[in-house]
């Protein structure tokens, strides 16, 4: 009589599950270090902050929201977090989905109804892109909302590869040194923005999003228009990390090291003290252009 003994689980198994259990473990970790540390340098909460979180249902505020709920549980001041997310009646919008993850949770939300495509589908002419118009509109409701409501700070969740990207916007469209700020007053100002998640990687946020398994909502408005302008920079910068890895943080840390005497905007720095040696007013350009020679002593 013979006895079949019960096939071992190949021990390759238990070790690939500890390896990626250890490596979710690092990645939360790293995550909320920047994050904290974003905060702490910007100053971006402070005690008795009511902070609206706005959740769009995609990877990033995802992830802004977890980590922010893990840094306020050990938090060394009080304030509050409310996800709010703006319904903007595209056609085929899952609006159960963000509702029942944030009850599962128990988070204190926010669900906003405001019919923003017909009036961008409805403007703005077709194979033109979407993102301005949508992005204003979107803006506008939910700063209304904030005023109403007693918000403090109003966190978005663009990382540090979006404020990479918007400083290239501006340098090539639109001629000029701006980005992202990490924290910001709104052109009202009556709004606080942040941005917690200005230090973390967007691969970092993919990798954590999958583990976390969150239920992503994919933007069919504007996310499959493929002739945006980001899209040419984010391109751009994909390929200069392959080319070079660790280019993408160099930039943003440049980003936070700016010597205005070492570029060329006379607003903030000021050159027309550099090497004077009289009191005597300098002839503007229109002078230097005229063609008429100063008179002989």
């Amino acid at each position: 009589m013979s006895t079949v003994l019960p096939l071992s689980e190949p021990a390759s198994r238990p070790r690939a599950e500890q390896r990626a259990a250890h490596e979710q473990h690092r990645l939360g970790k790293r995550l909320r270090h920047q994050v904290g540390r974003a905060i702490a340098d910007f100053g971006m909460i402070e005690d008795g902050d009511k902070v609206m979180v706005c959740l769009s249902g995609g990877k990033d505020s995802y992830t802004m929201l977890d980590v922010l709920l893990q840094l306020q549980k050990k938090a060394p001041i009080r304030f509050s977090l409310t996800a709010v997310n703006l319904d903007q009646q595209q056609p085929g919008f899952p609006g159960h989905v963000l509702p029942d993850y944030l009850r599962s949770i128990g988070v204190d939300h926010r669900i906003l109804e405001q019919d923003t495509y017909s009036v961008v589908s409805r403007v703005v002419p077709e194979g033109k892109t979407m993102c301005s118009l949508c992005s204003r509109l979107r803006r506008g409701a939910l700063y209304a909302f904030a005023e109403a409501q007693g918000y403090t700070k109003i966190a978005l969740g663009h990382h540090r590869d979006d404020l990479v990207a918007t400083f290239f916007l501006n340098l090539f469209f639109h001629a000029r040194l701006a980005g992202m700020a990490p924290k910001l007053l709104s052109d009202d100002g009556r709004h606080v923005v942040i941005r917690p998640l200005a230090y973390v990687r967007e691969d970092d946020i993919t990798a954590y999003a999958q583990a976390k398994r969150f239920p992503i909502i994919p933007c069919n408005l504007c996310g499959s228009q493929e002739n945006l302008q980001r899209k040419q920079v984010q391109r751009m910068l994909q390929q200069w990390e392959r080319e070079s890895p660790g280019r993408i943080e160099q930039i943003a840390r440049a980003l936070g090291d700016i010597r205005p005497s070492q570029l060329g905007d006379p607003k903030l720095f000021d050159f027309m003290a550099l090497g004077r040696h009289g009191d005597a007013a300098l002839p503007d350009a229109h002078a230097w252009l005229a063609g008429e020679p100063a008179a002989s002593a």
